[in-house]
């Protein structure tokens, strides 16, 4: 299974047609906030499910502050991460995930990519395809690819 991971899109989604071009095809496009009411824009871009929640910047919306799935045998948990402060540090989103049993949380609202699999619950952001705030300012998303009985595979990617 492949799958793209993107966050803070905040309504520019050049870069993200872009990226989704050099992916394709992919079986899931997971999206962690800041799409700024266009998350029917983006599901048609997609061409396959789209799991989206709400972002700081969603004024308005109807989308799910946090989803729970699971992708094969990893229980998930997709967040924006602004509740949980994760500007500051990811130490709350951490104990937050561990406390809730979860193999892998994925949060975007830095800006800043982040591939964490230091601990039991590892730490996915995918830092922002629009507007990157990391040393070097390259637009960033993440490709996992998940194969049965594997270890997920999570690869940053810049364009």
């Amino acid at each position: 299974m492949k799958i793209m991971i993107v966050s803070d899109t905040h309504r520019k989604h050049q870069n993200l047609m872009e990226a989704l071009h050099r992916e394709q095809p992919i079986d899931l496009l997971i999206h962690l906030g800041d799409a700024e009411g266009t998350e029917q824009e983006i599901a048609q871009m997609a061409g396959c499910p789209v799991e989206i929640v709400a972002g700081n910047n969603d004024f308005f919306s109807d989308l799910p502050r946090e989803k729970e799935l699971w992708l094969g045998a990893y229980r998930v948990l997709l967040t924006h991460g602004h509740y949980y402060y994760v500007t500051t540090s990811t130490e709350r989103i951490k104990k937050e995930a561990e406390a809730g049993n979860y193999d892998i949380v994925m949060f975007g609202h830095t800006h800043r990519p982040l591939v964490d699999c230091s601990t039991r619950t590892m730490l996915i952001n995918p830092g922002s395809i629009s507007y990157p705030r990391q040393e070097g300012r390259q637009p960033s998303y993440i490709r996992l690819n998940l194969e049965r009985n594997e270890k997920p595979q999570f690869e940053i990617m810049y364009l």
